[in-house]
């Protein structure tokens, strides 16, 4: 033993520069790992605690880059995609930012008013709600980690806290909504929806819950009035004016905290654009459009969360002619905003998947006093009635076929002097709501409010809030081209089929009207609660 170390330890001695060279290509192994080895365990790091997936995926706030936005119910491309929808009706609806395709169900083609369901996202959802992450012990000497590690923890845990913990309660919502679709009943404080007017009631019911729970709404504080945090509350453009003022007094779901916000409200008025910066008879829209870019490129160049949607989560209202036209001042307002509008009209772009479609009122006196209420139905003579003046292609052909014609359809341009508009219409069983120039017209309400039956004569309307409320039991929807057909029609609606029709229209009555305060289901709870659903169909994930 002691021969056989000797030799080691002389050969080893006897070569000095074999010596040097083992140690020197050592020492570079050992360099080489410690270098190395940091870098692997980072990026596995991030790997494992990077961004989770969404539905919505955001990658850049650059708006130049290509955005793919698809719905998780057609992305998986399973047999079992229904059960990946949340809706009010049975309808599959794929949202992609350069075009819109929509697969019905049999139940919702009879019905072409119909709107979108809600996507639903099937992923677990206790990682969103996990606690916010201990810093891991880590060695002093190790401050490259130290710091690499920290960082990933502190801006997951920050994602956690804020957008990642909104859209957990988002997914709880979704899951609620989804379960009372086929459960029981909710119980309410003053009113549980039912009936055929609903799609599905118990669905609307949870929902409306679930937004009285949760959603938030931050209003941008930028703009002076009158064109922006201002509008009509005396005019056929009253619900402009109406709704910026009660979103912001509103303290149950305005927030002015933009972290815990679900949408955010840009609060220019259309008809106030069109009074002070456009050049009557000018047909220029620059000036109006210019105002509306300059808006959103202050908006989202002072705050991160437009461009982390590109516009996704945001809403613009407009009850004036307009406001469709108003919204091409930016692509993403038009492709990717939800736009609450009166004129809901599909052939000029409106898409129920993500837009909303909510009453026009023509509050003359600023409110509704004196305004709602009619007599019952057996005092009601007239079988139909309209007045109003011509414009647009549909009223002439009105007008042609009916104007004073038959004592049972009393068809006018102008009334007789000393007849008053709304008592024709409390006498009235059914009133005429034929477009003008745009499809939305302030009759339809009206109907509602006196207790008339409304006839819906329009081609591409989608009629107010009809993602929760069956039309077709509650009104008549004419065709243009059975105009001529319209007293046969009426005729052929028997009086107990009419009886359920009017009774029904009188429960749904208070999803139209206008309270200041506002009350629970009113028409102002309602423009929010489609802007709800919207919200519910897209997943914002911020990837900065």
């Amino acid at each position: 033993m002691m021969a056989s170390s000797s030799k080691k330890v002389g050969a080893t001695s006897s070569s000095g520069s074999t010596h040097q060279h083992a140690w020197w290509s050592s020492s570079s192994s050992i360099a080489a790992l410690l270098f190395v080895v940091p870098l692997v365990v980072v990026f596995g790091l991030i790997s494992l605690l990077g961004p989770d997936t969404a539905n919505w995926v955001f990658t850049s706030p650059s708006a130049s880059l290509p955005l793919n936005l698809t719905a998780t119910s057609t992305s998986s491309g399973n047999s079992d995609s229904n059960d990946d929808v949340l809706g009010l009706q049975s309808t599959v609806v794929v949202v992609d930012m350069h075009n819109i395709e929509e697969a019905h169900s049999d139940d919702s083609v009879q019905n072409r008013s119909s709107s979108p369901p809600l996507a639903v996202e099937e992923e677990e959802e206790e990682e969103a709600a996990l606690p916010p992450l201990q810093q891991p012990n880590v060695t002093r000497g190790d401050d490259f980690m130290n710091e690499t590690h920290a960082s990933i923890m502190e801006r997951r845990q920050r994602k956690k806290t804020n957008l990642g913990w909104l859209e957990a309660r988002l997914r709880r919502a979704r899951a609620a909504i989804r379960e009372a679709k086929f459960g029981n009943q909710t119980r309410g404080v003053d009113y549980i929806p039912n009936g055929p007017m609903y799609w599905n009631a118990n669905a609307f019911h949870r929902s409306y819950l679930e937004m009285e729970e949760k959603f938030k709404v931050f209003v941008y504080g930028e703009g002076e009035p009158p064109l922006f945090h201002n509008g009509p509350c005396k005019s056929i453009y009253s619900m402009e004016g109406n709704f910026i003022h009660e979103i912001e007094v509103n303290k149950q779901f305005r927030t002015r905290d933009p972290e815990k916000a679900h949408v955010y409200f840009l609060p220019f008025s259309v008809t106030m654009l069109v009074r002070f910066v456009y050049v009557r008879d000018s047909h220029d829209f620059g000036p109006i459009r210019r105002t509306v870019r300059d808006y959103v490129n202050i908006v989202s160049e002072k705050y991160p969360y437009w461009n982390r949607s590109l516009g996704a989560d945001h809403f613009m209202l407009a009850c004036h002619d307009w406001g469709p036209e108003t919204s091409n001042s930016n692509p993403h307002l038009r492709k990717n905003s939800i736009r609450a509008l009166c004129n809901a009209n599909t052939s000029e772009g409106f898409n129920p998947s993500k837009d909303v479609s909510f009453p026009e009122i023509n509050l003359q006196t600023g409110d509704t006093h004196g305004f709602i209420g009619g007599p019952s139905p057996r005092l009601r003579s007239i079988l139909g009635f309209f007045a109003g003046g011509v414009h647009g292609p549909i009223r002439p052909i009105l007008l042609e076929h009916w104007e004073n014609k038959d004592p049972d359809l009393r068809v006018h341009q102008y009334l007789p002097k000393g007849v008053s508009y709304y008592d024709m219409m409390r006498q009235s069983r059914f009133c005429l709501c034929p477009s003008g120039y745009e499809v939305a017209s302030p009759r339809v309400v009206e109907a509602i409010y006196t207790g008339c039956v409304p006839v819906l004569i329009s081609d591409h309307y989608v009629p107010p809030f009809s993602d929760v409320l069956n039309w077709k039991s509650f009104s008549i929807e004419v065709s243009v081209s059975d105009i001529p057909n319209l007293k046969k029609i009426l005729t052929s609606i028997s009086s107990r089929r009419y009886l359920r029709m009017q009774r029904r229209m009188l429960q749904v009555r208070r999803h139209f009207e206008v309270n200041s305060p506002p009350k629970r289901f009113d028409v102002f709870h309602m423009i929010l609660h489609s802007i709800w659903l919207r919200r519910l169909n897209v997943r914002v994930h911020d990837d900065q």
